[in-house]
C-alpha cells in the first residue's frame, strides 16, 4: 500500500516507542537548538473516503528534552511554556488532503492557550507487517510555526544585531500507528 486511501477504516492506535515529535529554533543566529518531547499521545481515526478521516493529539509539555536540563528549565518557565498553567499543547485535524504518498493534513494547534490553525505537509510512508503480526503505518510531516502566534515572545538582544530566539519554529513528526482489531 503506498496511499493513504488504502488504509483500513477504524480507530488506529498511536505507536509511542516508534514516534517522535520533534523542533528545531534558530538560537543566535547561527546555528539550531532541536528538541522533542518525550510524552505525546494520538488518535487517528481513518474513514472513507481517506479525507474523511481524523487525527487528534496531546503532548505533555513538561516531557521537553533539548539535551540541556538547564534549557529545558527556562523553555518549560513563563518565559516560553509555562507549563504550571498551559501543560499541553494540542492538535486537532480539521482536514486531510490526500493525494497518492503526499498529504497536507490541516488543524488547529493549542500552545499557552493560543489556537492557530497549522498545515503539515506530510508523506504517507507505508503500511507494513511486523514481525508479531501488527499491521503498522508510518507517517511523516512538517510544518513552520510563528512561536509569537501562541503568545511565546521571550527574547534577549544580540551585541551583533538580532535575538538569541527565532520567531519560526519547525515541527517535525515521524509517527507510527497500528492498525484497529479486525
Amino acid at each position: 500500500m503506498t496511499s493513504f486511501n488504502d488504509l483500513t477504516p477504524g480507530a488506529w492506535n498511536f505507536d509511542p516507542a516508534h514516534s517522535e515529535v520533534e523542533f528545531t529554533v534558530r538560537h543566535a543566529g547561527i546555528s539550531k537548538v532541536r528538541g522533542n518531547f518525550q510524552e505525546v499521545s494520538a488518535d487517528l481515526v481513518v474513514a472513507e473516503p481517506a479525507e474523511n478521516s481524523s487525527v487528534t493529539a496531546t503532548v505533555q509539555m513538561a516531557s521537553i528534552d533539548t539535551r540541556n536540563p538547564d534549557r529545558d528549565g527556562h523553555v518549560k518557565g513563563a518565559d516560553f511554556f509555562d507549563v504550571e498553567n498551559y501543560p499541553t499543547m494540542t492538535f486537532a485535524s480539521t482536514s486531510i488532503v490526500s493525494e497518492g504518498e503526499d498529504f497536507t493534513l490541516n488543524g488547529d494547534l493549542t500552545i499557552k492557550g493560543e489556537t492557530r490553525p497549522v498545515s503539515f505537509k506530510g508523506e504517507f510512508g507505508g503500511v507494513a507487517v511486523d514481525p508479531f503480526g501488527a499491521k503498522r503505518a508510518g507517517f511523516s510531516a512538517t510544518a513552520t510555526i510563528s512561536r509569537k502566534d501562541f503568545g511565546i515572545t521571550w527574547n534577549a538582544a544580540l551585541e551583533t544585531g538580532g535575538v538569541l530566539v527565532s520567531d519560526k519554529v519547525a515541527i517535525s513528526l515521524d509517527v507510527a500507528f497500528t492498525a484497529p482489531e479486525a
